[in-house]
């Protein structure tokens, strides 16, 4: 008999915004194994006395792997703790993988992204009506390159927003994949350095044309998202295109118009005859 591995996410760093049930997995694990170079410590609080708590920031994949597997054969509930949520960017199949092989059963339970504590860090919404209902999650090649047809350049021509994730040391080939799909230099970014982290958030605003030096002013050149949107500043508008949901005058299963909807003007005046 072996215990079961849970891949749960920690959420974006404020450990209050790890999932209820997350929290209650820590609260009676055997063993937790954190990746402590993304996760707050603080996430692991709610462990239990005699809890094995392990860091894996200097682990290889076969390392973490094997530590999973032998403390899975030693206690009921074990713990990978992944930053955001394990789905994006987490490795989450190739550490899944060794498991299968071993017999070890995993379950999954997801988190808070960063994308998504970024956007509430700065009141802000990925999507608006008449403007882009469309979210891309993508990152720019560095050491690990891009699927074909994945470039920044390709992705950003829907002009929708992008949350770009490991590529705040990359502003430069984030700039020009913009720009060769047609951005202005006054499009609004917005970069978030550790978002939800208690005392070290820091945002920074700018346009294409300058967020790189306003990032290099604050000296951010890790653990951030990078996000490009024409929704970006939208609570400043002075006009927004309203969501139809909360339309008086539009009917859905829930509720009824409560206003009628302005009637078309009329084709033609009274006293002009309608065409044959």
């Amino acid at each position: 008999m072996t215990g079961t591995v849970w891949f749960v996410g920690a959420g974006p760093g404020d450990p209050e915004l790890i999932t209820v049930k997350g929290r209650s997995l820590i609260e009676r694990a055997g063993a937790i194994l954190f990746a402590g170079s993304l996760v707050n410590a603080a996430a692991t609080r709610w462990a239990p006395p005699g809890c094995t708590i392990a860091d894996s920031k200097d682990m290889t994949l076969a390392q973490m792997a094997a530590w999973l597997i032998e403390q899975a054969r030693q206690h009921t509930t074990v713990i990978r703790l992944q930053t955001g949520d394990p789905a994006l960017y987490g490795a989450l199949i190739e550490v899944v993988q060794p498991l299968d092989a071993a017999g070890v059963p995993v379950r999954v339970v997801p988190g808070v992204s960063s994308a998504m504590a970024s956007a509430a860090a700065a009141v802000e919404s990925f999507t608006l009506p008449e403007v882009t209902q469309s979210v891309i999650f993508t990152r720019v090649e560095g050491r690990t390159p891009m699927p074909e047809g994945e470039s920044l350049a390709e992705l950003a021509r829907h002009h929708c927003t992008l949350c770009i994730f490991l590529s705040i040391t990359l502003l430069h080939k984030v700039e020009a994949g913009l720009r060769a799909a047609g951005w202005a230099e006054d499009a609004p970014m917005l970069v978030v350095h550790k978002a939800s982290w208690p005392g070290e958030e820091q945002i920074v605003r700018g346009t294409l044309a300058d967020i790189r030096q306003r990032c290099r002013d604050a000296k951010i050149v890790s653990q951030a998202m990078v996000i490009a949107s024409p929704t970006l500043g939208a609570r400043q508008w002075p006009e927004l295109a309203k969501s139809k949901l909360y339309d008086p005058t539009f009917t859905h299963r829930f509720r009824r118009a409560s206003e009628a909807a302005p009637a078309p003007a009329p084709e033609f005046l009274p006293t002009q005859p309608a065409p044959l």
